[in-house]
């Protein structure tokens, strides 16, 4: 174990040296590549590595590639603003959410599943003994338990078995990096429809447009309380306010092609995530990243994984309608929503300040001649039925705040 730990060292120190100089090219890149080594948290083995072999790039991928972002409740290491990290620790997965980029970066999908989600666990190798006996199958559990029991190689293993396909890369991020992510991008521009106020995160935000970065933006994802009908598909819904609005600033700011803000990107998520080895290799890394530089806002979906409560109350299992969401995925599709599952959305309301959408221009016809009649073309999209809600990231909502009188 000492021997494969001291090359991961290496590797770690290696790739930052080449991630930074591939970057910026200045004399600087040396202490960068130390100082973001430093820093770096010990890589996870998922156990799946071997179908990235022969995969020089992302862009070489068959099929799109799949990345499962984690979010921990974990306190460890992140102070005392979030209560004693002896007493108020658990190990949970309170955010999962995976990030679809199609092969040829036209589209790209990112679904958020309720934390309360019921689950089948396959049997998964046990963190505390990976060469010794398997972790039992585990039926009807909730998705959020799943990391404490099998650790993140087990939670790629279960949503690969819930959707059918293939997740290679992985990353557990805890609170500090959020915040440390809002602030590397400049801070995170939200529009909120009605007033937000949540004595559980100290959210209180009245209607209008905020610009949030560091611990603010974090309580905004975290707010339950203080959005929507305050349950858990209302964070989620909330969450994707601000995750389309981040993604409409990376893309207008320049961030992907602005080595500071390159180097404080990846400061903050070394320091405060644990990414999978296969994320530790800087050419796949500047990949992943670049290839959503140039992906049409409209064709970037955030998508809440569509689910029902089951009887007796406090969880929720996929209804049928997930199957549109696996078909996407599995083959490779970019989705389209339904209009009326905007309206349905749990904590999110169209801005009405925001510019209409272009209308396609419509075909000219010469004068004195008819349109001509063509094969209708393959079906090139998924079409989402109307349960399935969610947004792009072009299209500019509100969080629909709800106040302490409503709690």
């Amino acid at each position: 174990m000492k021997r494969h730990s001291a090359w991961q060292t290496v590797a770690k120190i290696v790739g930052s040296v080449v991630a930074v100089a591939l970057i910026s090219g200045s004399a600087v890149a040396a202490y960068a590549a130390f100082d973001l080594a430093a820093t770096a948290q010990p890589a996870l083995t998922l156990g799946n590595e071997d179908v990235l072999e022969g995969v020089p790039d992302v862009g070489a991928m068959e099929g799109g590639v799949n990345v499962l972002v984690v979010g921990s409740d974990s306190r460890q290491g992140q102070g005392m603003a979030f209560g004693d990290p002896e007493e108020e620790t658990a190990v949970l997965n309170d955010v999962t959410m995976l990030l679809h980029i199609s092969e040829d970066h036209s589209n790209a999908s990112v679904v958020s599943f309720p934390r309360d989600m019921l689950v089948d666990v396959p049997e998964c190798a046990d963190p505390e003994d990976p060469t010794g006996e398997p972790l039992s199958e585990e039926y009807g559990v909730k998705i959020n338990t799943v990391l404490s029991h099998g650790g993140m190689a087990c939670v790629v293993k279960t949503v690969e078995t819930e959707l059918g396909i293939s997740i290679p890369f992985a990353g557990v991020v805890q609170f500090l990096g959020v915040a440390g992510l809002s602030e590397a991008v400049g801070g995170v521009d939200v529009c909120v429809a009605e007033p937000i106020e949540d004595e559980y995160t100290g959210t209180f935000l009245e209607a209008g447009t905020h610009t949030l970065s560091g611990m603010a933006a974090l309580q905004f994802l975290r707010t339950r309380h203080g959005v929507g009908d305050g349950s858990d598909l209302a964070r989620i819904s909330n969450q994707q306010v601000f995750l389309s609005s981040l993604v409409r600033t990376i893309q207008s700011n320049g961030t992907l092609s602005d080595p500071v803000k390159l180097y404080s990107i990846a400061k903050a998520a070394l320091a405060n995530m644990q990414l999978s080895s296969s994320l530790m290799d800087p050419t796949r890394m500047i990949s992943i990243a670049k290839a959503l530089k140039d992906t049409d806002l409209t064709k970037i979906a955030f998508i809440q994984y569509p689910t029902s409560s089951v009887e007796g109350g406090g969880a929720v299992a996929p209804t049928d309608s997930a199957d549109y969401v696996r078909t996407a995925l599995q083959n490779d599709l970019p989705v389209v929503f339904d209009p009326e599952a905007q309206e349905a959305s749990f904590a999110s309301a169209a801005d009405p300040n925001a510019p209409p959408p272009a209308e396609a221009p419509a075909e000219e016809v010469p004068a004195g001649e008819t349109p001509t009649e063509t094969a209708a073309p393959a079906p090139s999209a998924e079409a989402l039925p109307s349960d399935v809600t969610g947004q792009t990231a072009a299209d500019v909502r509100c969080s629909a705040g709800r106040t302490l009188e409503d709690q």
